[in-house]
């Protein structure tokens, strides 16, 4: 095993502890396709830093196995088709989950997933676009969305079950009918059908889930803004020909999506943006607003930051644009920016059309902005930017954002590199964010399935969990402790 402390300089160490402190958990955990996991760590870290024992990381693999350093175990919780009620089943391809504890230890709530997209080779067994008729994507349809799911931990195993047929066990789809929170209708509708691609999200202070709609395009396409057709649409290149049975407007897609797990009403927040969104961090401010947080996971686009105007609502607010070079946060209003007007008819149209009106503004390209994580104890912000492989930024990096007087209301702002991805580090093209209750911060990589083994990637080998600690002998080393199955 290649020794951990040689991945991270003494610089790069001191500028991490500087930054991390001890916090409070986000309720995050790794996406397994298709399979939900719980990680139990048994390693003892009770201690002070002098008496935390070291954790011992694990070798990189291809193997095609799920493997855990020492100390830690898992349980199997539930798998794609598994039953969740009488009528409903578990989607396909998890991404970001959320746990909702409705006791004081935890040992029962509601659990969230996400399910990104499909397969087509496993769900409809269709491959072809051609070939796929409207019952193969009905049937593909129903496999993307969400699972609530009422989970309780079982006292003598100690592993969470599923309760079954629980009154809150449901699932969101690409079917389900929601609401459109706008200032007027889109395409001339006020709801969508369905939701998909839904990779992040994020917890609101009353506790309802923000699910985030990212590789919209993938479904139902893009619609082309430089045709006289307004009907024009220009397919991705992994079109998975819903179109053709299907004639939803794109304009419906591309929303973080508030859910309420207890009733399961869903609604499409416009005032957010739409774009590829991999994350919707919340942040509530002194007097009681939520501050959201959203990555836009494309090439050269941008990081995002939504004020809302009242207090438990997200429906109507400020979204802001960074522009790092000048640490400051640009706002995408109409009303303020005379380009915005010379472009665009209505603050709706800039929000349908987020990507183009950032730029227009001076926006900063990033590579590929996914999840975010913020550390309680100082408001500092950590961004996953994964990759940017036509510039030659193949390892990704850990972004530190801090805010003006460390409040989320400022307009400015200071960024720096907190960790970089490659081999002094150990790890490369990190996403998932989350701060343990120990104040350590976790994270997931994303190495493209294409790339795995191969240059510059090959060193890495398989994606993997890592932790990196803020105390103890392995304080800010990147550790890492899970690798899954190959994607």
């Amino acid at each position: 095993m290649t020794d951990q402390k040689t991945f991270v300089n003494d610089e790069s160490r001191r500028r991490f502890l500087k930054f991390l402190g001890r916090g409070v958990a986000v309720v995050s955990a790794f996406p397994l396709v298709n399979t939900i996991a719980g990680c139990d760590q048994q390693v003892d870290q009770s201690g002070s830093a002098d008496q935390q024992v070291p954790i011992q990381g694990m070798e990189p693999s291809l193997a095609d196995d799920f493997l855990l350093a020492e100390g830690f175990a898992y349980s199997l919780l539930l798998k794609w088709g598994d039953p969740i009620n009488e009528k409903d089943t578990f989607g396909f391809n998890n991404d970001y989950i959320a746990f909702l504890p409705d006791d004081k230890n935890g040992d029962s709530g509601l659990l969230w997933v996400n399910h990104e997209y499909i397969d087509p080779k496993f769900v409809s067994g269709v491959l072809s676009n051609k070939e796929k008729t409207k019952k193969h994507v009905e049937q593909e349809q129903y496999e993307v969305g969400g699972t609530i799911l009422k989970v309780k931990r079982n006292p003598s195993s100690g592993h969470y079950e599923v309760v079954q047929n629980d009154q809150h066990n449901r699932r969101l789809t690409a079917k389900t009918e929601i609401p459109i929170i706008s200032d007027r209708p889109i395409r001339g509708q006020t709801k969508a059908i369905g939701t998909l691609a839904n990779c992040a999200g994020g917890v609101t202070p009353r506790g309802h889930i923000l699910t985030c709609e990212e590789n919209y395009q993938h479904y139902y396409g893009e619609t082309d803004y430089t045709a006289t057709d307004h009907d024009a649409r220009i397919l991705s290149d992994y079109d998975y020909g819903w179109h053709q049975h299907f004639n939803y407007p794109p304009e419906h897609y591309g929303w973080v999506v508030e859910v309420n797990p207890e009733t399961g009403d869903a609604r499409k927040l416009t005032a957010l943006g739409r774009f590829a969104h991999e994350s919707a961090t919340v942040r509530q401010a002194k007097d009681g607003r939520c501050v959201v947080y959203s990555g836009d996971d494309a090439n050269d686009e941008c990081l995002y930051k939504f004020i809302a105007d009242e207090k438990d609502s997200l429906d109507k607010g400020q979204l802001y644009v960074a522009q790092m070079e000048k640490g400051k946060w640009i706002a995408l209003d109409y009303n303020q920016q005379p380009k915005l007007q010379e472009h665009f008819t209505d603050q709706t149209e800039v929000m349908i059309r987020c990507r183009e009106a950032a730029h227009l503004l001076g926006a900063t390209p990033l590579a590929r902005p996914e999840d975010i994580a913020i550390d309680p104890e100082n408001g500092s912000v950590v961004v996953a930017l994964t990759n940017n492989k036509p510039k030659n930024n193949y390892h990704g990096e850990l972004l530190k954002i801090e805010e003006q007087g460390g409040d989320p209301l400022a307009l400015r702002f200071q960024s720096s590199t907190l960790l970089a991805g490659g081999a002094e580090t150990g790890f490369s093209c990190p996403d998932n964010l989350t701060f343990d209750p120990k104040g350590n911060l976790w994270f997931t990589t994303d190495i493209s399935g294409s790339s795995i083994g191969e240059e510059p990637y090959e060193p890495f080998k398989n994606n993997g969990l890592f932790l990196i600690p803020t105390k103890g002998p392995q304080a800010g080393l990147p550790v890492q402790v899970v690798q899954p199955r190959w994607p």
